[in-house]
């Protein structure tokens, strides 16, 4: 705010300008127009300091982990390539490595529970190319997320590109997190709060129906610590591709669907769910929830606009109850990659979380209405 303004500015007298000589001494003019010159003065400087003093970017207020901590979900893992998901989160958001000189750099907000700075990343990367090797953990758990290859958390994969797609989150610059057949991120987060065995837990991404393919799999969720196929209900993790595993799917997707290991359902069974539908829009919301003994959730919708739809709710198949998840978190490919064979899969993530407990309906609405707020474009 500019100062506040004290000056005593005096009036213009009201005497007929024939008679201002006669009734005003020089010394009193003289005065006048000294004060009148100051006042005018202070009011121009503090014009000139509101119009050059910088205006600071306008942050969030509350992200999807927020929403998900008031109805009794806190988030356990949050990333995001694009925004903080927290309204007072100012840290980093993903790392990027460049290929110069093998030199790193956080890449974090603009201002706390902002978008990403992509200036920063455009002038690090600048002349030359650059891989996305860390995607941040945001909820303070320390889930962070590592590319599976030599180098990063093991595996075979190799690290997606940093500036394969560029979008605008509430118009300002961002980078998606594209990947392309052999990328992928991993962490073995059974130890830092991501649920196991039977425990309930939530979880949805903004992807895209733009770039995806029916490679397996391209999921984002809870995964094998072992990075093997290890029977059903090994895994709780969504799924965003046009694969159709178990056959008499209707259309060509893509679809969102639940990889809960040994198969990706469309719904509660093998069969084809007739209340599922493809998204093929550039921007999509994709959510899943597991209370691990009896019931799950599969939930779609446009992440610019309008509400989710419930794509199926209801008993879990046969021979995944009770769940028995161990605890890693996977994105971009399936639990059993890629300790030795490399994912196929394509898709592309923009922000994530994963809760701890089984989400209210009212929760994920709130969720998906914080999304289509973001200004995805």
């Amino acid at each position: 705010m500019p100062p506040a303004l004290s000056c005593p500015c005096p009036s213009v007298p009201r005497t007929p300008a024939r008679r201002l000589l006669p009734r005003h001494s020089p010394r009193r003019v003289r005065r006048a127009a000294t004060r009148a010159a100051a006042c005018l003065t202070a009011l121009c400087a503090a014009l000139l300091a509101l119009l050059i003093s910088p205006v600071p970017a306008s942050a969030a207020g509350t992200g999807p982990c927020d929403l998900y901590a008031s109805g009794g979900t806190a988030c356990i893992a949050a990333h995001s390539t694009v925004r903080a998901l927290y309204g007072a989160y100012g840290g980093p958001l993903y790392q990027v490595r460049r290929a110069s000189d093998n030199a790193t750099r956080n890449i974090g907000v603009t201002v706390a529970g902002g978008p990403a700075d992509a200036a920063a990343q455009d002038s690090f990367c600048a002349g030359t190319t650059c891989v996305i090797t860390w995607v941040y953990d945001q909820s303070g758990h320390g889930n962070h997320l590592g590319y599976q290859g030599p180098g990063g958390v093991g595996g075979s994969d190799t690290a997606a590109k940093a500036t394969s797609e560029s979008l605008t989150v509430g118009g300002r610059k961002a980078y998606s997190l594209y990947i392309n057949a052999g990328n992928s991120y991993w962490r073995d987060g059974h130890s830092t709060g991501v649920p196991t065995g039977s425990a309930p837990e939530g979880m949805y991404m903004v992807t895209s129906g733009t770039h995806v393919n029916s490679g397996c799999c391209f999921d984002y969720g809870n995964s094998e610590t072992t990075r093997k196929a290890d029977g059903p209900g090994a895994m709780d993790a969504i799924n965003f591709s046009k694969s159709c595993w178990f056959g008499g799917c209707s259309g060509t997707g893509p679809w969102v669907q639940a990889d809960l290991e040994w198969g990706l359902y469309p719904g509660g069974s093998t069969s084809w769910n007739p209340n599922q539908r493809a998204y093929t829009g550039k921007f999509v919301t994709a959510m899943l929830k597991n209370n691990g003994t009896s019931r799950f959730a599969i939930k779609g919708g446009d992440a610019q606009s309008g509400g989710l739809t419930t794509l199926y709710a209801g008993s879990l198949p046969g021979g995944y109850s009770p769940m028995r998840k161990q605890g890693a978190i996977i994105l971009g490919s399936g639990g059993d990659c890629c300790n030795g064979n490399t994912n196929l899969s394509i898709g592309t993530f923009y922000e994530g979380a994963i809760t701890a407990g089984y989400p209210s309906d009212a929760t994920d609405n709130a969720v998906q209405a914080n999304i289509t707020a973001a200004g995805y474009r």
